[in-house]
């Protein structure tokens, strides 16, 4: 059984400033939980239907359970079609990446990306291809969305994303910076080496001057069709297996 206020409070995650407030967001579905389960997040509440919780195995003791109906899951959940679990999962405290993280791997900024699409399917990639950070400048729609959560299948329980002044973060950093824009070198002429931080850009206006100006290696994906453009979390596969491809 699920009260008025829970099923009020719940729905009102779906906004940034609410889910700041409560340090909480929204995950859906019995694999993306389970992932979350098991990672070094930390989950609260579990709301589930009958039968559902065998599945998830062994639960911490400070894990709160609470069975409620399909009809109860519908009016929480965020989806046309609800998936017989929702949890609350608490937001991690900020943690800042040093430049010594950064050594060895390969990191992705993001220059205000506004899909949550696009960016759940860039965090599920950067995890496929084992990239463990991703770098967001303020205005990249918000990690905890729970459309971009639902749609890295449980990958954002693995990858860390940060957001901050992309500008001096870059100018900080002390490992190659690769840049995806229209005018570059070949991304299949390109030397990734073993280490460097990737931008890519919003998915109308690119990256931003004051961005590109910290781009050492300005990399592109050349054309060979009629297309006018590819989506940003598209390019990002495409980086990603290049840049993995001789590491």
């Amino acid at each position: 059984m699920i009260s008025k206020s829970q099923i009020s409070f719940i729905k009102s995650l779906q906004q940034k400033k609410i889910r700041k407030e409560h340090g909480l967001f929204v995950v859906e579905g019995l694999k993306s939980v389970s992932e979350f389960i098991h990672s070094h997040y930390t989950v609260d509440t579990i709301y589930y239907i009958e039968n559902v919780m065998p599945k998830l195995g062994n639960l911490s003791h400070n894990i709160k359970p609470i069975e409620i109906s399909i009809s109860e899951l519908t009016k929480i959940s965020a989806l046309s079609s609800p998936q017989q679990i929702l949890a609350l999962v608490k937001i991690p405290e900020h943690r800042t990446l040093t430049t010594q993280m950064l050594k060895g791997c390969f990191t992705i900024a993001l220059d205000g990306i506004q899909d949550p699409g696009n960016l759940g399917t860039i965090i599920r990639t950067a995890d496929w291809f084992g990239i463990k950070y991703l770098v967001c400048s303020g205005d990249t729609v918000d990690a905890y969305n729970s459309k971009v959560v639902q749609a890295t299948m449980g990958s954002l329980s693995r990858v860390h994303v940060s957001y901050t002044n992309l500008d001096k973060f870059l100018e900080q950093a002390d490992v190659p910076v690769f840049g995806a824009l229209l005018e570059g070198n070949s991304i299949y002429k390109t030397e990734f080496g073993s280490e460097g931080i990737l931008i890519l850009g919003n998915e109308g206006n690119g990256i931003r001057s004051e961005i590109s100006r910290r781009i050492q290696f300005p990399v592109t994906i050349p054309r060979f069709g009629e297309a006018e453009s590819l989506n940003v979390a598209v390019s990002a596969s495409i980086f990603c297996s290049e840049m993995r491809r001789n590491s």
